[in-house]
C-alpha cells in the first residue's frame, strides 16, 4: 500500500456476537474479567470421540426475514444479529448516499456448511434432502449477497475467503475502493460459525486442544475453534475512531505452517505502519493472531519482538473468543473497537508460565492505552498475513 496517497477510513458503527457476549455490558465483563460464558467444552463434535473447547455463542439468534429465505442459514442468522445492531447507521448511509454508492465485502471461511452437514445427514438416513435446502446456502458468495439484500444495497458486494485472514483483508479491500471513489461507504465484516467439517479438520492436523487455550505459555499446545460475526460501517466522512492503515503480504512459505521466523507477519506490520505514516511508539497495544499453537505464538512474537522490541503491551484474546477462523480479524477489530470506543483497559493474558521462546511484553497486570493506536494481527494458512491498525483520529 503505498502511504504517500493514503488516508484513514473512518469507522462508524460496530455489531459484534461471539462467545462474549452481544451486549456491550458483556462483552466488557469478559474483556475485563477474562471469563467468557460462551467457552465451552465439547464432547461431541469430534469423530475421535475425544472432547475440545469452542467458543459457542450461546445467545438465541434472529430468524432470517421470511423473504430473505433463500439465504436461512446459521451463519446467516448469527451475520444478522450483528448486522441489526448497526442497522440504523446503515439506513442513514443509504438515505445519504443511495443504495448503488454502498459496498458489501464479507470475509467467511464456513458460510452454511453447517446447514449443509445436517441437509447431508438427512439425504443419506432419508434418501432426500430437507425440503428448504439448497447448495447456494453454504457457498462463500452468501453471505455478502445476504447482507446486501437485507439491506437492498446494490453497490458492489463480494465475499473474500482467505483462510484465517478473510475479515481483515475485508478492510484493505474497502480502503482502496473508498480511496478510488468507486463507492462512498462500506460495510464490512466476518462470520464464521461452528461445523464439524472445520473442527474435525483442524483435529486431523493435531491442532486442536482439549482444554482452554493458552497462548505464549509454556504449555501451549493447540488452538479452540470459535464463531463469531462482526460487521462495520466505514466511509470517509470524519469520526473518532478509525482503520489507520493496513498491510499484507503472502510469504506461502507452508500450506499451513507459518514461516518459523515470521518474516511475512513482520512484513505485514511494518507495511501497516506505512500505511498509517505512523511509527512503533504510536502503538500502544497488539492484539497478536496469537492461536496458542507452538509454532504460531513462537514466530509472531520474534515478529513483534522485530518491529516493536518489549515495549508495547500484547496479548491474544482468542482464549475469550476461540479463533472465529475467517471472522478472526473482524472479531478482534471488534474488540479493539470496543477498547477504544470505551476506553476499556486492556485484555489481560492470563499465561502463568511464559514460554522461554516468547520474547514481547505481555498484558498481566490491569492497564489502559498509552497511544492512540491499536494493531492486530491475523495470520493464515499459506501464508496470507494482515495486519490492522486502529486508533483515534486526534492526539
Amino acid at each position: 500500500m503505498n502511504s504517500a496517497t493514503s488516508f484513514p477510513v473512518f469507522i462508524h458503527d460496530c455489531g459484534f456476537h461471539s462467545a462474549l457476549g452481544c451486549e456491550p455490558a458483556s462483552i466488557h465483563q469478559a474483556l475485563q474479567t477474562g471469563q467468557s460464558k460462551g467457552m465451552l467444552i465439547d464432547d461431541g463434535i469430534l469423530n475421535t470421540h475425544t472432547s475440545t473447547v469452542i467458543g459457542r455463542v450461546t445467545e438465541a439468534l434472529p430468524e432470517i426475514p421470511q423473504a430473505l429465505s433463500q439465504h436461512s442459514t446459521r451463519n446467516n442468522q448469527l451475520a444478522l444479529s450483528a448486522l441489526l445492531q448497526i442497522k440504523t447507521s446503515v439506513e442513514d448511509a443509504v438515505l445519504q448516499y443511495g443504495s448503488n454508492r454502498i459496498a458489501v465485502i464479507v470475509g467467511t471461511s464456513t458460510s452454511g456448511i453447517a446447514d449443509g452437514e445436517v441437509a447431508y445427514a438427512q439425504k443419506i438416513d432419508q434418501g432426500v434432502f430437507p425440503e428448504n435446502y439448497h447448495y447456494s446456502k453454504q457457498e462463500l458468495g452468501d453471505s455478502a449477497n445476504f447482507v446486501a439484500d437485507l439491506f437492498n444495497i446494490t453497490g458492489p458486494c463480494y465475499t473474500i475467503s482467505t483462510a484465517c485472514s478473510s475479515s481483515g483483508r475485508v478492510f484493505i479491500s474497502a480502503k482502496r475502493m473508498l480511496q478510488a471513489g468507486i463507492v462512498d461507504a462500506v460495510i464490512v465484516g466476518g462470520v464464521d460459525t461452528i461445523c464439524r467439517l472445520t473442527l474435525n479438520g483442524f483435529n486431523g492436523l493435531e491442532a486442536l486442544s482439549n482444554q482452554l487455550c493458552q497462548p505464549f505459555s509454556a504449555e501451549r499446545s493447540g488452538i479452540n475453534i470459535g464463531e463469531s460475526a462482526a460487521f462495520m460501517l466505514l466511509s470517509t466522512k470524519p469520526s473518532d475512531i478509525a482503520l489507520l492503515g493496513a498491510g499484507d503480504s503472502s510469504d506461502a512459505h507452508h500450506i499451513s505452517a507459518p514461516h518459523p521466523e515470521g518474516n511475512g507477519a513482520e512484513q505485514a506490520m511494518r507495511a501497516a505502519l506505512d500505511d498509517a505514516c505512523l511509527t512503533p511508539d504510536h502503538i500502544g497495544y497488539i492484539n497478536a493472531h496469537g492461536t496458542a499453537t507452538p509454532l504460531n505464538d513462537s514466530m509472531e512474537s520474534k515478529a513483534i519482538y522485530r518491529v516493536f522490541g518489549d515495549k508495547v503491551p500484547v496479548s491474544s484474546t482468542k482464549p475469550l473468543t476461540g479463533h472465529t477462523l475467517g471472522a478472526a480479524s473482524a472479531t478482534e477489530a471488534a474488540i479493539a473497537w470496543h477498547i477504544l470506543r470505551h476506553q476499556l483497559p486492556l485484555p489481560i493474558q492470563r499465561c502463568t508460565n511464559k514460554a522461554e521462546d516468547i520474547e514481547v511484553a505481555l498484558v498481566e497486570n490491569e492497564q489502559y492505552l498509552g497511544s492512540k493506536a491499536i494493531l492486530s494481527n491475523s495470520f493464515a494458512f499459506g501464508g496470507n498475513n494482515i495486519s490492522l491498525i486502529f486508533g483515534y483520529t486526534h492526539g
